[in-house]
């Protein structure tokens, strides 16, 4: 890969050969994919980004740790809508708000971007078979796209994880292996099945190729803004892979001029399972903590990338807000009510962190935000429909009906 110069350790900074099937550094530090800027600026300038008509992810090629010869990946991952919600930026108190809806992936999440590119990757690797622990839209986003690529894969999900992501799993052909106990217990047998057997990791926190996809989002989003900077990007947070890469291609483009400065960012945890956040509070460590949350996509009482992602906060000088789940469930609802956005609870985490952060008077009139749903509210329609409550249920009777609407408290 000429656009690549190879992995480093983030923890004591050793360098590895940037091949396909790369985990860990041997300290157990998580390794970072360093890249030769001044050879990308000579082979990718915006005027030729504008011109391409390609609308995925791999648009981006250059700022990707790909061979030239590997072909994209078959399904349609990236490109998802950037709305601009003036009412609702109004409602809030913003001065400009976007919402970037991911939930339009393939599989219904932003994690289809990394696992497109494990399977690019173990594609390069003369993979077979790819297996991760997830606890529900890494796992389905793999199967998808390991589906369509004709790969066999081994998912571990604990026995929490909704029924809809499973039966995405199901659907896709995965062999899914559902794990009595908490996310920690499943990642934990995972590794050793896949040390085992010897499939390809797609373990976001052991690869470190999957930051590198998901860092597209952010490529994304600074593309459709005219590469005009926001003043704060909020994400939902749960292992920390995704902030991580949200804010390695925040710095790639501004480490080949493609934006002049950087923007904030907005870590949004669920205050039930909050160790990152909890880090940055007081200013040390992560420890673990319970998974007490419904957002089940970022209950991650023990999260495998950490460091990267408490480096990402701090570096950005980001503001870290934790939400409780009646916060998180408020939060859908008024996604779908005021933007016609329907998000999981994990997925609109991260608005319900800036509607928080407006009401503290942290985020005001002079501000600019983008906020990030990471996941479709399909994929969890059970706690969708305890929030808002039943349908109205009767006889085809018209006098039931406004008797129906006079007891709900309709307004005719």
């Amino acid at each position: 890969m000429k656009n690549v110069k190879f992995a480093r350790c983030i923890r004591c900074g050793r360098e590895y050969d940037a091949v396909p099937d790369l985990t860990t550094c041997e300290c157990g530090g998580i390794l970072d994919i360093v890249y030769d800027y001044d050879y990308i600026k000579t082979q990718l300038t915006k005027e030729k980004l504008a011109a391409r008509t390609e609308r995925t992810m791999w648009r981006y090629r250059e700022l990707l740790p790909v061979e030239e010869t590997t072909a994209p990946t078959p399904l349609r991952v990236g490109w998802s809508p950037l709305y601009e919600e003036s009412r609702l930026a109004d409602r809030l108190g913003l001065g400009r708000l976007w919402v970037k809806d991911d939930g339009q992936n393939p599989t219904a999440s932003l994690k289809d971007r990394a696992s497109a590119m494990a399977v690019a990757k173990a594609g390069e690797a003369g993979a077979k078979t790819i297996a991760c622990s997830s606890t529900g839209n890494a796992a389905s986003s793999l199967a998808g796209n390991a589906a369509a690529a004709g790969l066999e894969t081994f998912i571990f999900v604990p026995s929490r994880a909704p029924k809809g992501k499973v039966a995405q799993l199901l659907t896709f052909g995965a062999t899914v292996i559902s794990v009595e106990g908490s996310y920690e217990d499943t990642f934990e047998l995972s590794k050793a099945a896949i040390d085992k057997w010897g499939w390809y990791n797609r373990n976001a926190a052991i690869n470190p190729y999957l930051s590198e996809g998901k860092k597209t989002v952010a490529l994304e989003i600074m593309e459709q803004l005219n590469w005009q900077v926001p003043d704060y990007i909020a994400i939902s947070v749960g292992d920390g892979c995704t902030i991580a890469g949200l804010w390695k291609g925040l710095k790639d483009l501004y480490a080949i001029g493609f934006i002049d400065r950087l923007p904030r960012l907005i870590s949004a945890q669920a205050e039930g399972c909050c160790p990152l956040n909890r880090a940055i509070a007081q200013g040390g460590d992560w420890h673990p903590m319970e998974e007490n949350t419904l957002a089940d996509s970022i209950a991650v009482g023990v999260p495998r990338n950490a460091d990267k992602a408490l480096m990402a906060i701090r570096e950005s000088n980001g503001i870290a807000v934790n939400v409780s789940d009646a916060e998180i469930m408020a939060a859908q609802q008024l996604l779908g009510r005021t933007c016609g956005v329907f998000g999981e609870p994990a997925g609109v985490t991260g608005t319900a962190g800036v509607k928080k952060l407006c009401e503290q008077g942290i985020l005001g009139r002079e501000d600019t935000v983008v906020s990030v749903v990471t996941g479709n509210g399909l994929k969890d329609v059970a706690n969708a429909i305890r929030a808002c409550g039943d349908p109205i249920t009767i006889p085809s009777d018209m006098e039931l009906l406004q008797k129906a609407f006079r007891d709900r408290g309709v307004k005719l």
